[in-house]
C-alpha cells in the first residue's frame, strides 16, 4: 500500500496524530510523513488539519471499508451466496476491473468494492464522481443460465433492489428514474450501471455497478454536473456505518439476482412503479441528437418506458434513452 494511503488509514479515526507517532508507527521519517499527507490532501482530496507541535487529524472521520467487516454483516443467505469480496484503496473503475475478471471465469457472486474511483463510470459515458471514502463504489458479478437478451430488465430489478436497501438503513422519499438512477426530491443519490455478455443462447454474465454517495464535500462534488444529495442529507445526522450500507445493499442485490434468474423482471414491476419518480410528469426524452418531449405514462412489464406523446403511447427500451423532466 503507498504511503499517502497508510498515513489516512491511520488518520481515518479523527483524532489527532503527531507527526512522531505517525512516524513510529509506519516506521519512516517525519519528514516523510510531511509529503504523505500533502500527498493524501491532494490526490485525494481530502481535508486534513495540520497544526504545528500538535500534529495531523482528518477534518471529517472515515469509516473505510472492510470485507470481513462487510461479511459479518451478511445475511446467513447472503454470506453462501458471495464468492469474494475484493476491496481496492484506488482503482479507475471497479465495474471495468469485474468485467475482466468475470471474461476470466471468475464465479458468480464475486463483488469488488473501492475507496476511490478515478475514472468511475456512469451511463452514456458519463464520468462518476467517486472521491476517497465519501461514496460507495460497488461491482457485483452473477452469472445466469439465459442468454443476454433476457436480461433486459435487469437495471430495473437492480433499482429496487437498491431502493430497498437505502430504505432499510433509514432513507425515505427514495425514487427511481428510469432506466438506472435513485432519486431523492428530485436530486440523484445513486445510479447504476451494468454491463452484459454471454453466448446468444446463453449463459450469460452480468456485472452491476452501483454508485452511492454517502458523504460529500462541496469540494469533492464540485465535478458532478446535476442536482445531488447524500445518504448523510438524508437520513439527516442518524449514524450509520459505510460497511453496513454496503452489506445491506449486497443482500437485497443477491436476493434480487436469485429471483430475477428464476422469475425475471415480473416480481419487482410493482416496486418499481411505486417508487416511479416521474410518473405523469411531463418529460424530455433524449437518443443521441434526438428529442421528444411528452407525459411519463409508466413503464411496461417488460420494463420499457412508456411516453406519452399527444395522446399516442410509444414505448422505449432502457440503453437507448436518458429521462429528465422539463422542469428540472
Amino acid at each position: 500500500m503507498e504511503r499517502h494511503l497508510q498515513v489516512v488509514r491511520l488518520l481515518a479515526d479523527g483524532e489527532r496524530w503527531s507527526g512522531e507517532a505517525i512516524a513510529g508507527q509506519l516506521g519512516i521519517s517525519r519528514a516523510a510523513v510531511w509529503k504523505a499527507v500533502r500527498k493524501a490532501a491532494e490526490t485525494l482530496e481530502l481535508e486534513i488539519e495540520s497544526v504545528r507541535g500538535h500534529g495531523y487529524r482528518l477534518a471529517t472521520p472515515l469509516e473505510l471499508l472492510d470485507a470481513e467487516a462487510i461479511r459479518a454483516a451478511l445475511t446467513p443467505a447472503g454470506r453462501l451466496r458471495v464468492a469474494a469480496v475484493t476491496v481496492f484503496q484506488d482503482i479507475d473503475s471497479t465495474n471495468t476491473w469485474l468485467a475482466g475478471r468475470a471474461r476470466a471465469g471468475d464465479p458468480g457472486g464475486s463483488i469488488c468494492l473501492a475507496e476511490r474511483q478515478h475514472a468511475g463510470r456512469g451511463r452514456r459515458g458519463r464520468c462518476w464522481v467517486s472521491p476517497f471514502g465519501g461514496n460507495i463504489a460497488l461491482s457485483l458479478l452473477w452469472r445466469f443460465a439465459q442468454a443476454p437478451a433476457e436480461l433486459g430488465g435487469l437495471s430495473l430489478a437492480a433499482g429496487v433492489a437498491v431502493a430497498k436497501a437505502l430504505e432499510q438503513v433509514g432513507a425515505t422519499e427514495v425514487g427511481l428514474k428510469w432506466p438506472n438512477d435513485l432519486h431523492w426530491r428530485r436530486r440523484k443519490l445513486a445510479g447504476l450501471l451494468l454491463e452484459v455478455a454471454g453466448e446468444a443462447q446463453g449463459p450469460s454474465w452480468a456485472v452491476i455497478g452501483v454508485g452511492v454517495n454517502l458523504q460529500l464535500a462541496p469540494a469533492q462534488a464540485q465535478a458532478i454536473d446535476q442536482p445531488w444529495v447524500d445518504l448523510a442529507t438524508v437520513l439527516d445526522g442518524q449514524a450509520v456505518g459505510r460497511n453496513r450500507v454496503v452489506a445491506t445493499l449486497i443482500d437485497a442485490l443477491l436476493e434480487m439476482l436469485a429471483m430475477y434468474a428464476a422469475q425475471g423482471l415480473a416480481p419487482f414491476v410493482e416496486d418499481w412503479r411505486a417508487r416511479d419518480a416521474y410518473q405523469g410528469e411531463p418529460v424530455l426524452l433524449v437518443m443521441g441528437e434526438r428529442q421528444l418531449q411528452g407525459r411519463h405514462a409508466g413503464i411496461d412489464p417488460d420494463g420499457a418506458l412508456r411516453l406519452d406523446l399527444g395522446g399516442e403511447i410509444r414505448r422505449f427500451q432502457a440503453g437507448e434513452v436518458s429521462l429528465r423532466s422539463r422542469t428540472g
